[in-house]
């Protein structure tokens, strides 16, 4: 029986019998290499740039031993440092998702003069410096700035309070909510939305029932990185929060403290609470996240 040879789409040839009825289906191989070879190259990676850093904090962190860990824990300053740090990064990133949403949704539903500049200004805050974005809100918010100097005498403090860390935090995790949103709403078409106001569907119900299911997941991805930006933000915060304890300390500067005082121990501790509670609250978002998609 005579042979026939197939090109493959590999470029490879494969014997196929003249009589036979049908070619047998050639194999496809990926063109990343083999899964034994990424997920090693993964795993390394991701020890060395992220699992030894963390497994040396927490090592490190033992050396304050138990009673160490008692009186850390007890600690009102360190505290209130963490709640102040965890609660600023949750509600900056709420508005920052909030704003980011109307933002992305303007840039690309609406064609405007300018929108292109203004679609370039939203990546300003990952090139400029922290500290410049954090002297820049001073000058604007300190009592005696540019705006402050209106503001206090309304009753309205933002610099060396909570306020001026949230606003810090919302000029910081804005372009994350945007363009975590912005791809999506560029590859969503209109037709459910046509097909709803055909129906009989009021403005209100088409946000809520059609435009916003979709979008949801996006937002979410936009909050945790820009909640996960926020609570390790340090340059832009020290400057327009003043650094009062108990009233606008952040968990990072109290670190950077206990640095500064050759407590390594108590600075790594500190620092291990902060990897812990983030970890539980990304976990629990990246879980939300998940439902929402298959939901």
């Amino acid at each position: 029986m005579s042979a026939v040879i197939e090109q493959t789409p590999l470029g490879t040839s494969s014997s196929v019998a003249a009589g036979s009825g049908t070619a047998p289906r050639p194999r496809w191989r990926d063109p990343v290499p083999g899964f034994g070879l990424t997920l090693g190259l993964s795993l390394a990676w991701l020890g060395a740039v992220i699992l030894l850093p963390l497994a040396a904090l927490v090592l490190r962190s033992v050396d304050l031993g138990l009673e160490g860990w008692w009186q850390l824990l007890q600690s009102e300053r360190v505290q209130h440092a963490l709640w102040l740090s965890f609660s600023t990064a949750f509600l900056a990133a709420g508005i920052a998702s909030v704003a980011g949403t109307l933002i992305a949704w303007v840039l690309v539903r609406y064609s405007f003069p300018g929108r292109k500049l203004i679609d370039a200004m939203v990546d300003l805050p990952f090139a400029l410096p922290t500290a410049v974005a954090g002297i820049a809100l001073t000058a604007l918010y300190s009592g005696t700035g540019w705006l402050g100097q209106f503001l206090e005498p309304l009753g309205l403090t933002v610099a060396q309070r909570p306020a001026g860390i949230v606003l810090a935090l919302v000029f910081i995790g804005l372009p994350f909510a945007v363009r975590t949103l912005q791809p999506i709403l560029e590859t969503a078409t209109r037709e459910f939305e046509e097909a709803a106001a055909t129906l009989g569907a009021s403005r209100w119900t088409i946000v809520r029932r059609v435009v916003f299911p979709p979008l949801f997941p996006a937002i979410l991805t936009g909050f945790s990185l820009a909640f996960a930006r926020g609570l390790g933000e340090y340059g832009s915060v020290i400057f327009i929060a003043g650094n009062i304890p108990f009233v606008s300390e952040i968990a990072p500067l109290l670190i950077v403290i206990r640095l500064e005082e050759y407590d390594y121990a108590g600075a790594t501790g500190i620092a291990t609470l902060m990897l812990a509670i983030s970890f539980l609250t990304l976990l629990a978002l990246g879980l939300l996240q998940r439902k929402t998609r298959h939901g």
